[in-house]
C-alpha cells in the first residue's frame, strides 16, 4: 500500500483508509466488522476513520476490539466530535465549544482504549462557535499529548485559512468523487495554497457508483438517488462502466483510481462493514490511470453532468462547504 503525507504537517497515511461509520449502522455484525477491522490492517490500510457519534460509541469500541499488541503504533485513528444524537440516534445538532470538545474527547480516548488520537477533528462547522475558539482549544490538546494533529471537516475555503491561522490543519474530510466535484471550485486549490491534505469520503457516491445500484427506493435525504435524477445519474454510470470494462476492473475501482489520480496530497476513504470490500480496495488502490484514462472518464461523467444535490436542502445548510 503506498502512502501520501496528509499535508505538510500531517502524518503519513496510506493512500486508502477505511472508513468505520458503515460498521455501526442498522443491525451490526459485530465479529465481521472485527474481522474486516483486522483484514485492513493487515493488508496495511491503516487509516482508520471513526466518530463519537457513530452508532454512540459503539463504532471507537469496536475498533479497540479489533486491535492487537502492536497495532497501535502503526495505525492512524481519525476521529470526528461535535454531532449530537438523541437515545433513538436521531441527529440533534452541532456543539463544538471548547468545554464540550474536551470532554468528548476524554470519552473518545477510552473507548479507544488509547492515550492519543491521531487527527482529531469537528464533524461540521458549528455556527454558533467561532471556527478560532474550536481549533484553539484543540491546540492545547496537542500541546498535552492527547491528540496529534488537528483536522477539519466539510468547511469551506474561508474557514480553513482562519482555523489554519491558529494552528496546522493536517487535513480537511470532504465529500470528493466524479459525481460531487465542488471541492474543485476553491477548496481544494485553497489546500493546495496552505499545504492541507484532502481526505475524500463518498467516493463510490453513496453506492452510486458501485455501479450494482438497483433503486429500490427514493433516500430522502439523497436528492440524487430520486426518480429522474437517479436515471439520469445511473445513466452516467453505465457511461463509466465502458471505461471500466476496457480497463478489465470494475465502476468503483475505476471511481475511487479517479480520486487518487487528483493530487498526492489526497487520500480516500472506502466505507467497509464485510472483509471481502477490503480486496476491492486494494484493487483500486493499485490501479494506475493513463491520461487517456482520465480524458475517458472526464468524458463519461462531465462536471456539471450530475443530476441533484448531495443533500436535501437542511442538510446542505449545514455544510460550510457549500456556501
Amino acid at each position: 500500500m503506498q502512502t501520501r503525507r496528509l499535508g505538510t504537517h500531517g502524518p503519513l497515511a496510506p493512500a486508502i483508509g477505511l472508513g468505520c461509520g458503515p460498521m455501526s449502522a442498522g443491525d451490526p455484525d459485530d465479529a465481521t466488522s472485527v474481522a474486516t477491522l483486522r483484514a485492513a490492517i493487515d493488508a496495511g490500510i491503516t487509516l482508520i476513520d471513526t466518530a463519537d457519534f457513530y452508532g454512540n460509541g459503539h463504532n471507537e469500541s469496536l475498533i479497540r476490539a479489533a486491535l492487537r499488541t502492536g497495532d497501535r503504533e502503526r495505525i492512524v485513528i481519525s476521529d470526528k466530535f461535535g454531532g449530537l444524537r438523541d437515545p433513538s440516534g436521531r441527529f440533534v445538532g452541532i456543539d463544538t465549544r471548547p468545554s464540550s470538545m474536551k470532554s468528548a474527547l476524554a470519552y473518545s480516548l477510552q473507548r479507544l482504549g488509547t492515550d492519543h488520537i491521531d487527527i482529531y477533528r469537528p464533524a461540521r462547522l458549528d455556527p454558533d462557535v467561532p471556527i478560532e475558539d474550536t481549533v484553539g482549544a484543540m491546540a492545547e490538546m496537542v500541546q498535552a499529548g492527547w491528540v496529534r494533529h488537528i483536522g477539519l471537516s466539510e468547511v469551506g475555503a474561508e474557514t480553513l485559512r482562519r482555523a489554519h491561522a491558529v494552528h496546522p490543519i493536517a487535513d480537511l474530510q470532504i465529500e470528493y468523487s466524479l459525481f460531487s466535484r465542488g471541492v474543485e471550485r476553491s477548496i481544494l486549490a485553497t489546500c493546495r495554497e496552505l499545504g492541507v491534505g484532502l481526505t475524500a469520503y463518498g467516493v463510490l457516491a453513496h453506492g452510486l457508483l458501485t455501479g450494482a445500484y438497483a433503486g429500490g427506493g427514493e433516500v430522502g435525504h439523497l436528492p440524487r438517488l430520486h426518480g429522474d435524477n437517479l436515471a439520469t445519474n445511473l445513466a452516467l454510470v453505465e457511461r463509466l462502466r465502458e471505461v471500466a470494462d476496457a480497463r478489465g476492473v470494475t465502476v468503483a475501482h475505476l471511481a475511487v483510481a479517479w480520486v487518487l489520480a487528483q493530487g498526492e496530497e489526497i487520500v480516500a476513504l472506502v466505507g467497509a462493514s464485510r472483509p471481502s470490500r477490503i480486496a476491492d480496495a486494494l484493487t483500486a488502490a493499485g490501479l494506475a490511470l493513463s491520461d487517456a484514462d482520465l480524458a475517458a472518464i472526464d468524458a463519461a461523467v462531465p462536471v456539471g453532468a450530475v443530476a441533484g444535490e448531495r443533500y436535501a436542502a437542511p442538510l446542505m445548510a449545514m455544510l460550510d462547504s457549500e456556501r
